[in-house]
């Protein structure tokens, strides 16, 4: 689970703002299953978040952050190709280093990870233990002016051979010293504290864009009866028309493939998984290729189809590329409800109200609610549906705001910030801009005038 998110100098964020979801102390009472105890400290954090702005506010470059920090955490990176930061580029200060810091929960303890970066360069970089009041650091590493990787890793336990000889060496300056160990050591040569965090960056933080899924749905629907159960049942009870899930997994030649992908990424792919590994292409909505390893390679398609029922009693399949928009965008989020089950999970839905009715936006928050009760589990979304700002739905300290400052630079503040009765209408006073972080129109009646003088 996050806890605190702060980023400078990235996209629209110019100074430093810190995301928070540590729950206030102002608010015991309120909805108190939506909070659980942060590991080693008096304070809790909330299993939810939902962030609202007006386009253009800031709300997706918070997302775009935690993913560019995923990567960071995770991926090697080619050594001509600098660090791929994007900094803050209406000021004075596009020079300036760009700093990330996360405090997550992984493994049942509480870290920080961070870092200061340039357009070729991890300048610094930071793992953290957190215990109450006081940190235990893991490492900190540097570059220097010159470009040579500086690490101290003294604060990792029992260093075998090959990680203390990994931070002698130090890596790449582009790339991070938790990326370097990810890409060139095995996890038995690096223990379980790091494997918890490298496997919280990997599985347990999940970052959804507008039109992605959370995972291929047509492999979880074909491996988990359990899931294809719950995910046919969800769509049947929420209106689609759909009433249940059709999935069929074929084995196909190399020639069926060779048909369906590009010579280039089938042999891509065939490298990736040459140690026993599968992998997962999805070739359109509702149809995914699997590659499989055993004595041999194995090639399925999976095909994804919902049954409605005929008036006459009879059933129709359609191809799931058929299903409305808003039914692929909810079974593609589903298994945030139902396959959550590492603890610290975390969801990042970016826009999860695109092409999805506000009810069934506001009825998707509340199930995972009430299904994670007692879990670590945690669901962060950008929206501008305004039909969850909702008292019975959400926490005051739940809510959050992004908008542009003079300079366009985003802020981002809390509902906690405000004074708020318990009986008043936030949905309706957040349309009025109480709270800001709605559009501001101007007069757009001039411009029909000058539409219809150049007719």
């Amino acid at each position: 689970m996050i806890t605190t998110f702060s980023v400078s100098n990235f996209r629209s964020f110019s100074s430093e703002e810190t995301f928070s979801l540590v729950a206030s102390n102002r608010l015991v009472g309120s909805h108190d299953d939506h909070v659980v105890t942060i590991p080693d400290s008096n304070e809790k954090v909330l299993k939810i978040a939902v962030l609202y702005g007006a386009n253009g506010a800031g709300k997706s470059n918070l997302f775009k952050a935690l993913r560019y920090v995923k990567s960071i955490a995770l991926d090697a990176r080619d050594k001509k190709s600098g660090t791929g930061r994007e900094p803050f580029r209406f000021g004075e200060g596009v020079d300036e280093p760009s700093s990330f810091d996360l405090q997550f929960i992984a493994g049942g303890n509480l870290y920080r990870f961070g870092f200061k970066v340039d357009v070729d360069r991890i300048i610094e970089e930071w793992l953290v233990r957190v215990v109450g009041k006081s940190e235990r650091v893991l490492y900190q590493r540097v570059t220097t002016a010159d470009g040579k990787v500086k690490v101290d890793s003294s604060g990792l336990k029992k260093l075998g051979d090959k990680l203390s000889a990994l931070a002698t060496v130090g890596g790449p300056p582009n790339q991070s010293f938790l990326a370097t160990i990810h890409v060139t050591l095995d996890s038995s040569d690096y223990g379980e504290e790091l494997n918890e965090i490298l496997n919280w960056f990997a599985k347990g933080l999940s970052l959804v864009g507008p039109d992605e899924p959370i995972a291929p749905v047509g492999n979880l629907l074909a491996e988990d009866s359990n899931f294809s159960t719950f995910a046919g049942d969800f769509l049947r009870d929420s209106s689609t028309g759909v009433d249940h899930l059709d999935v069929q997994k074929i084995e196909i030649t190399e020639d069926d493939l060779s048909r369906l992908l590009p010579k280039e990424l089938v042999s891509h792919v065939l490298k990736s998984t040459s140690g026993g590994l599968k992998s997962i292409i999805q070739i359109g909505e509702g149809t995914e290729v699997l590659f499989e390893q055993t004595d041999r390679s194995h090639y399925y398609r999976i095909t994804i189809h919902g049954a409605h029922h005929h008036a006459g009693g009879t059933v129709v399949p359609l191809e799931f590329s058929e299903e409305s928009d808003g039914t692929q965008r909810l079974l593609n989020l589903l298994p945030a409800l139902h396959c959550a089950k590492i603890p610290g999970t975390v969801y990042f839905i970016d826009e999860i109200d695109r092409s999805m009715h506000p009810m069934l936006a506001w009825k998707f928050l509340d199930f995972f609610l009430k299904s994670c009760s007692g879990d670590r589990r945690q669901i962060i979304v950008t929206t501008h549906e305004a039909n969850l700002l909702d008292l019975d739905l959400l926490r005051r300290d739940e809510i959050w705001f992004a908008e542009k400052d003079h300079e366009e630079s985003t802020r981002l503040y809390s509902m906690t910030d405000f004074k708020v009765r318990k009986d008043h209408e936030i949905r309706k006073h957040y349309l009025q801009g109480r709270y800001g972080a709605v559009p501001f129109l101007g007069n757009l009646d001039h411009l029909i005038a000058k539409e219809s003088q150049a007719k």
